[in-house]
């Protein structure tokens, strides 16, 4: 975009509080325009497919009313829709930056940092450049899954076939107890306290291995 052009800033946030704080900073900064704010993800998605309101940034939380944001990145991967996105998030967790940063974001600000930094984030973001802070490059590709042995991801992907405990044992050819010795393994690598956390991060993680094909 030209450098003198006003930056078009769309925000998506559940938080009404959130949203009325970023409208009102935004009023006040003559090098943007807000023409629009969302709620949930799935408006969203459809703001981008169909390009209204149309935008040159959306500042998007993580979390949102009906999905967090890498559900919605994963979305407009599979449906090969391009938005320049800043994540605005509440969450000091390294392994939302970093999946972002995978899912192809051009920005990432935190809530609880100078607004300053989001606008700055702002601007580069609209001439072109990425602005993340800082996350060591070679582990971005590192997901929680990638601290399980061959033998424990193949364990787990049973789980999240439903098998039994004693099903994974009879296919693979080992005791029941050596298979809850693995699952015990699993569970604290991924920390997680059951079957059932461990079935839902493998899906999480399935579900947002989706690469851009732009």
């Amino acid at each position: 975009m030209p450098v003198h052009s006003t930056v078009k800033v769309l925000v998506a946030d559940r938080n009404p509080l959130v949203v009325a704080a970023l409208a009102d900073m935004i009023h006040r900064d003559s090098r943007f325009e807000l023409v629009g704010t969302l709620q949930n993800g799935e408006a969203f998605v459809d703001s981008v497919a169909q390009g209204e309101p149309a935008f040159d940034i959306a500042v998007l939380a993580w979390t949102l009313a009906d999905m967090d944001a890498g559900a919605v990145l994963a979305q407009l991967n599979r449906m090969q829709l391009f938005a320049r996105i800043i994540i605005f998030s509440s969450d000091r967790d390294i392994a939302i930056l970093k999946l972002c940063l995978r899912l192809g974001v051009q920005g990432f600000c935190y809530q609880f940092e100078d607004p300053s930094i989001l606008f700055e984030t702002l601007i580069a973001v609209a001439h072109g450049r990425i602005c993340v802070p800082y996350v060591d490059v070679s582990k971005i590709n590192e997901t929680p899954l990638w601290k399980l042995t061959p033998r424990e991801l193949e364990l787990l992907t049973f789980l999240g076939d439903g098998w039994t405990n004693l099903q994974i044992a009879t296919r693979i050819g080992i005791s029941e107890n050596t298979v809850k010795y693995h699952l015990k393994n699993i569970y604290d690598k991924l920390d997680v306290r059951n079957r059932a956390m461990a079935v839902g991060l493998l899906a999480r993680e399935n579900s947002y291995s989706f690469p851009r094909n732009y």
